[in-house]
């Protein structure tokens, strides 16, 4: 009986992974450009910073956790997503005394949701995210925005369109929720049965409904931009005007509403425009946290960030049709002729690995011809042909793949040959 990979998992395999690499490498150097420094956390929490930091009235905490008890009796959950656990190391590490601030942090690994698996979708997905924790400056949202659509763009995608909205204070959001629970309560039985439950819980979470994002009073629903008060209003503001300087396009959006309970103020999501990419457009997500820290035992420290699924972004390239420019090819391939040659290929090879050239040999006892066919498989720039005549000679035959040219060389300079002429 055969076993399977797990449903909603998927294997990054050979030719496939570069991408991968290439895009995580991305990642690194335009965070390193913006200050934003890696952290990494553990993939499983004590189930509780999920519940108090995402809310225990979202999907993700309701239907998408995967919760079990470790042998200690303790409940832990693989992560869902990455925010609440770096907030949950920033209070632990005491990183609010650190003099410089705000603190700047990126992520990048494995999360888990037990939902539907479709195009783009998995259970153990991977996510990129950002957080700049201990600034309540608009600017800093500005920044995140920047942060994020340089990266997209610096891949090559060109149809990506960045939607906005305020969440409010905690007045504003007060003030809204009272107005939605009036708006939706007269009908409320006309909804699902999770939009019921959030009338009264998170009536802001009914907007966010895939089931009943058609029905009228969704149309007609009250906007938080007409509950904003006077500072949500400025900061708000002050978001978009950075934006502006920034030469950032973006367009405002009353209705988006982001699926955890710890965002206020700025919220955001990057979509793709692409023709084909698929019902579900979102690339990326994110917004403003104040309180977060507070909810999990820490200090008063606002937050902002994103976190963006690398198969998702891996779909939009496609989409577009960006090739990512991956080099897959070897540096030099030693062919050999003779017992004597194959033995003296062992450290030949290793000497030019421990050059940091990419090197390769054959391991199969293969015929010359069937050499030279696995070195034009591996794409090879050079290939280096040793038999047990020029072993005696002390040579070493070299052959550009590229332009045909062919050089004898002597074997205590082949290393450092080769080494040139790849530079």
């Amino acid at each position: 009986m055969s076993i399977d990979i797990p449903r909603g998992t998927q294997d990054i395999l050979p030719g496939t992974v570069e991408k991968w690499q290439y895009i995580e490498q991305k990642a690194r150097e335009i965070c390193r450009a913006f200050r934003y420094q890696e952290i990494r956390t553990p993939m499983f929490e004590h189930t509780e910073l999920f519940k108090r930091g995402v809310g225990d009235t979202t999907d993700v905490v309701q239907k998408e956790m995967y919760t079990f008890e470790d042998r200690g009796g303790r409940s832990i959950t693989l992560r869902p997503e990455g925010t609440a656990a770096v907030v949950r190391s920033f209070v632990e590490n005491k990183m609010f005394g650190n003099p410089t601030q705000p603190i700047k942090l990126f992520y990048t690994g494995p999360m888990f949701r037990y939902e539907r698996p479709q195009a783009g979708r998995f259970r153990q997905f991977v996510q990129f995210g950002v957080e700049a924790i201990g600034s309540n400056d608009p600017s800093i949202d500005a920044e995140v925005l920047s942060l994020v659509m340089n990266f997209y763009q610096s891949l090559g995608l060109k149809k990506l369109k960045l939607v906005l909205n305020s969440l409010g204070d905690t007045e504003s959001r007060m003030a809204h929720r009272d107005a939605l629970i009036n708006h939706f309560k007269p009908r409320i039985n006309e909804f699902c049965s999770d939009c019921q439950n959030r009338l009264e819980t998170n009536p802001l979470r009914i907007l966010d409904c895939k089931k009943d994002r058609n029905h009228e009073l969704m149309k007609t629903a009250p906007s938080i931009l007409d509950y904003l008060n006077d500072y949500s209003k400025e900061y708000f503001e002050k978001v978009q005007q950075y934006l502006t300087d920034l030469h950032i396009p973006f367009e405002v959006d009353a209705n988006l509403v982001r699926g955890l309970d710890y965002y206020n103020h700025t919220a955001f999501e990057v979509m793709s425009e692409a023709e084909g990419f698929g019902a579900i457009t979102t690339l990326c997500g994110g917004g403003r946290y104040n309180g977060l820290s507070e909810q999990i035992g820490g200090p008063e420290a606002p937050g902002i960030g994103f976190a963006l699924s690398i198969e998702r972004l891996l779909a939009a390239l496609e989409a577009e049709s960006v090739e990512l420019p991956i080099e897959q090819g070897i540096d030099c391939y030693v062919v050999t002729l003779g017992d004597k040659a194959k033995d003296k290929s062992v450290s030949l090879v290793n000497d030019l690995r421990l050059s940091g050239i990419a090197a390769e040999k054959d391991y199969q006892d293969k015929k010359v011809k069937a050499q030279f066919k696995a070195a034009d498989r591996l794409s090879a720039k050079y290939v280096a042909v040793l038999g047990d005549d020029e072993l005696e000679q002390n040579v070493i035959n070299v052959k550009n793949m590229e332009t045909g040219e062919q050089e004898e060389i002597s074997l205590s300079s082949f290393v450092s040959y080769v080494k040139e002429k790849l530079l």
